[in-house]
């Protein structure tokens, strides 16, 4: 369970629900979290679950986990599985009260019983399109269906012959009475009820007639004493409907509050778009590191507690506005340094041989696990005459102020000696560098040279005989435009798909202590970045996906 302390900072949802207590509207707080079983959760619904969640914790209350399962054809236990899974990584806990839709399904069916009876609601055998032409405009009014106008026992029996399957998909919908002259399209008669011959992933073959979303919300958080509704702005325009079905029916007031939905650069956060990537191949699936699902960050290794603070900085507000990726990657960092381990690991590896080091014989430096946590411990770091370096770091001939190996050039090893570039060797055919030859310095382990000269460069290696073989996968923006939402006229956003967002290095070396590293562990490269142990990873071949590098260097790239 998330820390109540990270859910009280002020915001006017806090501030109107204490409104609500201090006035007896409420007696107490109790939110739901409402997602949709047809995709995976995103940074967005992070935002929604921060809210929902938060706002019950800051008043001591309750909430609860409730699938908004009325659409069968687009809906999969999957899902469902997987929202369980993300909602608890970021923190959260419904305890016993998980819903669904679905649990409320006969008494949604009598509530809708009960308006036609009322006069307030009939069946209506117009197309799809022609209830949209019906409809008007924003600046024309609607006209009547011709069926608007049915006996009270006309609507209830075909309502209950829909309920029957006496009529095939789209024949028939059930519609509330209210205003086709409405300046608010939403009260033009909205309809409530649909036919469709599907199997529901819970109910199964029980009904084939499913509630619309803007007949079950509502109703739902009644049937739950749902004290606060807590919606994105898309539902503003929903409230006097919502507040419409409550007062016809005379059931339990909720109370909805809007709040604007979070836009991030460099992302997509439609779960429509995001389908296509994945279905397209464009990604390798909904848990991809380089997707905005939190099962992919979850993957990458963000830290859940970093997408928490994320939002908490951002704030609960009315206003849309795009937020900058590179504050949550900075949280991301941020949290990292605190907790993730430090080892050796070498991305793009170069051999070097210490040519006076005795063939066969191997030494043990002790590496610190968190230099800022003495608590943290050492680990054992094995040396041997052979060992792999970073391929950047020896330069043939290097720039001014390049600190680390080139010819007749000394470096110091992370924890190790000191080591001088005697010569090097060529691939004959490429002139790539594929072999370094160095002498070490046998009194320098842990002290300065005793003549007194300085080194002033220090490298991370990895010992030859001792490495492990890793795949390592570099991550950079899945887009190469800050907002791909808006693409330019004629384009989409698949047209910003950067070609280079992944990168499979498959001949990295790293440290043994990291054998056996379990799933989604993260740890500090050092001088690397922050990685973290992928799902793929087995005792024969780890694989790590970058989570993030040390320093933000895409905005220091893009600005040249």
């Amino acid at each position: 369970m998330t820390d109540q302390s990270e859910t009280t900072s002020g915001n006017f949802i806090l501030e109107a629900v204490a409104e609500d207590l201090k006035l007896g509207r409420f007696s107490k707080v109790h939110t739901r979290f409402p997602p949709e079983p047809n995709g995976y959760l995103h940074i967005g619904h992070a935002k929604a679950i921060y809210v929902d969640f938060g706002t019950a914790l800051a008043f001591g209350g309750k909430t609860n986990l409730r699938f908004d399962d009325t659409n069968p054809v687009k809906e999969d236990v999957e899902y469902v599985e997987a929202i369980k899974r993300d909602i608890h990584w970021l923190g959260y806990d419904w305890e016993d009260r998980e819903f669904y839709a679905s649990d409320y399904f006969e008494q949604l069916y009598q509530f809708a019983l009960r308006l036609i009876q009322k006069g307030k609601a009939y069946v209506d055998d117009l197309s799809p399109d022609q209830i949209r032409e019906y409809r008007g405009t924003l600046t024309e009014p609607g006209i009547n269906s011709p069926y608007r106008d049915r006996t009270i026992e006309e609507n209830l029996d075909l309502f209950q012959r829909m309920r029957s399957g006496d009529f095939p998909d789209g024949a028939r919908v059930l519609r509330a009475k209210i205003d086709m002259s409405s300046g608010n399209m939403n009260l033009r008669d909205p309809v409530m009820y649909r036919i469709l011959h599907a199997s529901h992933h819970r109910t199964g073959d029980k009904w084939c007639i499913y509630p619309m979303y803007d007949f079950a919300h509502g109703q739902s958080d009644s049937i739950e004493g749902i004290t606060h509704s807590l919606c994105d702005l898309a539902y503003e325009d929903h409230r006097p409907l919502y507040e419409w079905f409550l007062e016809e029916l005379d059931i339990f007031r909720t109370r909805q509050m809007e709040f604007s939905r979070l836009n991030v650069t460099y992302t997509i956060l439609s779960k429509r778009f995001l389908k296509q990537l994945v279905e397209k191949g464009f990604v390798r699936g909904w848990d991809d590191p380089r997707m905005p699902t939190l099962c992919g960050m979850r993957r990458r290794g963000f830290p859940p507690s970093a997408v928490r603070k994320f939002i908490e900085q951002i704030g609960v507000s009315k206003k849309e506005n795009l937020v900058d990726i590179s504050l949550l990657e900075f949280l991301v960092r941020e949290e990292l340094n605190r907790s993730a381990q430090r080892v050796m690991g070498v991305i793009n590896p170069l051999k070097v041989v210490i040519t006076n080091f005795p063939e066969g014989k191997v030494e043990e430096f002790e590496g610190l696990n968190h230099p800022e946590d003495p608590s943290r411990g050492t680990r054992k770091i094995p040396f041997a005459r052979e060992i792999y370096i970073e391929q950047e770091d020896f330069m043939e001939t290097p720039p001014p102020k390049y600190f680390r190996l080139a010819p007749g050039r000394e470096v110091r090893l992370r924890y190790g000696y000191i080591i001088k570039c005697e010569n090097y060797l060529k691939n004959p055919q490429t002139g790539q560098i594929q072999e370094i030859h160095c002498t070490y310095d046998a009194d320098s382990a842990g002290a300065q040279p005793k003549d007194g000269r300085k080194v002033q460069g220090t490298i991370h290696w990895v010992a030859a005989p001792f490495a492990l073989d890793a795949e390592i996968r570099v991550y950079d923006r899945l887009f190469t435009i800050p907002n791909p939402g808006k693409p330019e006229e004629g384009k989409t956003y698949l047209d910003y798909i950067n070609p280079a967002s992944m990168q499979v290095l498959s001949h990295c070396k790293l440290e043994p202590s990291l054998a056996g590293a379990a799933p989604e562990t993260s740890y500090q490269f050092e001088r690397k970045g922050y990685f973290c142990v992928d799902l793929d990873s087995t005792s024969d071949k780890p694989v790590f996906n970058q989570t993030i590098t040390l320093r933000d260097t895409w905005a220091k790239i893009n600005k040249a």
